[in-house]
């Protein structure tokens, strides 16, 4: 059983920043995670912080790993979205018969990854004792370190005809050994966060015991959004922790906000080390007597500091509601999503104001904002980061009925 507190997870975070800020260019070079930052990652269980404790793992509250996330991305955002994203998919456990999860999760160093894809272009078709799947996913950050994957499909019957209920299409996610998938490597040629290998993946016919199929769980609809009629029944879930009445999806809002906080952190950190040293060559006056720097670095604090406070809150709030009632009120999902988006986007105003402030010292490699700067702009192009959040939120609170998918 894990006794660990919420300060002991940080500081162990803590204690890995700057062994991952010097990993940071290896990182960065090699596409993934290198084996020594993976040693140090397995040796402290920070895979495992979202398992169950039946299948060894650590069942952190979500408080508590938001401020792993952010501690981590502080040293290497790469490194802070793999763990972030394999955490979010190893939630998944909950919903698996013991034999299953321990087949899947049971190793030491066994990491599930998933990535993503329009249902209707990955088949599951039912066969004897199971499914045959076929598909394509991209996006699967951290595959490359991974043991299995999962693969979101519809449904279809054995003729190969789409399943649905209620005009709704039927969806699975499907977990096969990642030998048992073609990886389409070469593919993550991008801006940022080049270190998660967010690879392609895909299988062609491949059988998949019935056991190791999970129903996914219909985001924001555990409760009954007003006006839009009774929700639809939970999957049946093995574990009843408190952890395990959060979504994925809420497990992506706060651990994304995470890194990107952690991220502007940093790279505001870096700011003012070298606004105490540097006098730009346009002028006499050091940065840190400017009075412009001055307010621009006090109000930065403030984004940075009120953005996660905020999260911080709601998350514990939303656990302290699940653990006394077995359920979180929509209104809390509906707040969860406004402040890990409004997080991601006042993250990225910080870290941009931090590397324009830095001058022509940001733009070079051996410097902490380069890369930083680019791993920020490829955590907020993300779907949590997406200003429809706020269109969607404020739907709510006008009285509307929003669109449920990422709440």
């Amino acid at each position: 059983m894990d006794r660990q507190t919420r300060s002991e997870w940080i500081a162990i975070a803590r204690a890995l920043t700057p062994v991952l800020a010097a990993a940071a260019p290896r990182i960065e070079e090699a596409s993934e995670l290198t084996s020594d930052v993976l040693d140090a990652l397995h040796e402290k269980r920070l895979f495992r912080m979202l398992l169950p404790k039946s299948t060894g793992g650590a069942e952190l509250d979500l408080g508590s790993f938001f401020q792993v996330a952010m501690a981590l991305a502080e040293g290497d955002a790469s490194t802070a979205w793999c763990v972030v994203q394999n955490a979010g998919c190893a939630l998944s456990a909950a919903y698996l018969a013991p034999a299953p999860a321990r087949e899947i999760f049971g190793g030491a160093r066994d990491v599930l990854a998933w990535g993503f894809a329009a249902p209707e272009h990955c088949r599951a078709t039912p066969v004897e004792g199971g499914w045959k799947v076929s598909g394509t996913w991209a996006f699967g950050s951290g595959s490359r370190h991974a043991t299995w994957l999962g693969g979101h499909c519809q449904l279809t019957d054995a003729g190969g005809k789409p399943q649905s209920t209620d005009g709704r299409p039927i969806e699975r996610t499907m977990l096969f050994p990642r030998s048992k998938a073609t990886i389409k490597g070469g593919l993550w040629n991008v801006i940022g966060l080049r270190g998660t290998g967010s690879d392609s993946y895909s299988v062609q016919d491949l059988f998949v015991p019935a056991e190791h199929c999970i129903v996914p769980r219909a985001t924001g609809r555990d409760q009954q959004v007003p006006g839009d009629g009774p929700s639809p029944p939970e999957p049946e879930r093995r574990e009843q922790g408190t952890l395990y009445r959060f979504t994925g999806t809420n497990v992506y809002q706060c651990g994304f906000a995470g890194v990107a906080l952690g991220v502007a952190r940093a790279m505001l950190n870096s700011f003012i080390a070298l606004a105490r040293k540097k006098t730009p060559a346009a002028t006499n006056m050091a940065l840190k007597d400017d009075h412009s720097v001055q307010a621009r670095v006090a109000v930065s604090e403030a984004r940075l500091g009120s953005a996660a406070a905020w999260i911080a809150q709601t998350l514990d709030e939303m656990w302290q509601e699940a653990a006394a009632s077995g359920r979180i009120r929509f209104e809390q999902r509906v707040r969860l999503r406004l402040a890990s988006t409004y997080a991601i986007q006042e993250a990225r105003a910080v870290a941009e104001d931090a590397y324009a402030d830095a001058g022509a010292t940001a733009i070079f490699q051996s410097q902490p904002f380069e890369r930083r700067l680019r791993d920020m702009h490829a955590v907020s192009q993300q779907v949590q980061a997406s200003s429809a959040h706020f269109q969607t939120t404020g739907q709510y609170y006008l009285g509307e009925i929003p669109n449920t998918r990422f709440i």
